[in-house]
């Protein structure tokens, strides 16, 4: 798997490895991608990594979240968490392609891409878009997807304050009602498999709180598709 992932990172964007800054030229090497990015075992529900044979974690057990299940490709920590920032607020849209490739050489994002009949990227408020430049979800999910991407379908209505400012509860709230589905167009969701796409996953709340939007408008199956997730359970994006 991690020669052809470093094969096909190769091919798209040749230069140096940006890890080991080896040379010749991939944005990630092949020895880096197999180091850093072996799959871990994690909750079916929430991809938070789990121990042994458990599929859920204890929170997910005690009270499931609004997605049938969810994936990351990656833990949120080096040298991914650097590189990720360098796409996400240095505005280096460039590397959704090695990143598209990471995730969809990981467990289960194949699968759940050719099943989805819709792939959404989590929208940002025009407030943080137009700090940043462009939504890093959503060049991602056409990266993974472009022909099932719609990137018009699930909105942002409210700005929220940052969430690394905020504890668990207070993340919950601070996203409610923050999501909503473009009401023209909600037809489309009634017993349609989805595939939520983001960059970062930390506590879920922003996951969450959309997939609660999409699960009201009828969608049959949600799946959480993530790059990076934070594997602390009390940290929060």
């Amino acid at each position: 798997m991690f020669r052809r992932v470093a094969q096909g990172v190769a091919a798209a964007l040749p230069g140096q490895c940006a890890v080991c800054h080896a040379w010749p030229a991939q944005p990630v090497c092949e020895r880096c991608v197999g180091r850093f990015a072996q799959p871990r075992s994690r909750c079916r529900r929430c991809a938070l990594p789990v121990e042994g044979d458990a599929v859920e974690c204890g929170r997910c057990t005690v009270s499931a979240p609004p997605l049938d299940a969810c994936h990351a490709a990656l833990s949120y920590e080096y040298p991914w968490s650097a590189l990720i920032a360098r796409y996400k607020f240095g505005g280096d849209a460039g590397w959704a392609a090695s990143f598209a490739l990471l995730m969809r050489s990981a467990p289960w994002f194949e699968p759940v891409l050719d099943e989805a009949d819709l792939v959404l990227p989590m929208p940002l408020s025009r407030q943080r878009l137009a700090e940043r430049g462009f939504n890093q979800a959503l060049v991602l999910a056409r990266a993974l997807a472009p022909a099932t991407t719609d990137a018009g379908l699930l909105l942002r209505v409210r700005h929220t304050t940052p969430q690394m400012e905020l504890d668990l509860k207070r993340r919950l709230d601070n996203v409610r009602g923050a999501f909503a589905v473009e009401p023209l167009r909600a037809g489309k969701l009634r017993g349609a498999r989805v595939a939520l796409v983001d960059d970062v996953m930390t506590s879920g709340a922003s996951l969450f709180a959309a997939a609660q939007v999409l699960r009201e408008a009828g969608a049959a199956r949600i799946t959480g598709l993530v790059l990076a997730r934070t594997d602390e359970p009390h940290a929060a994006q």
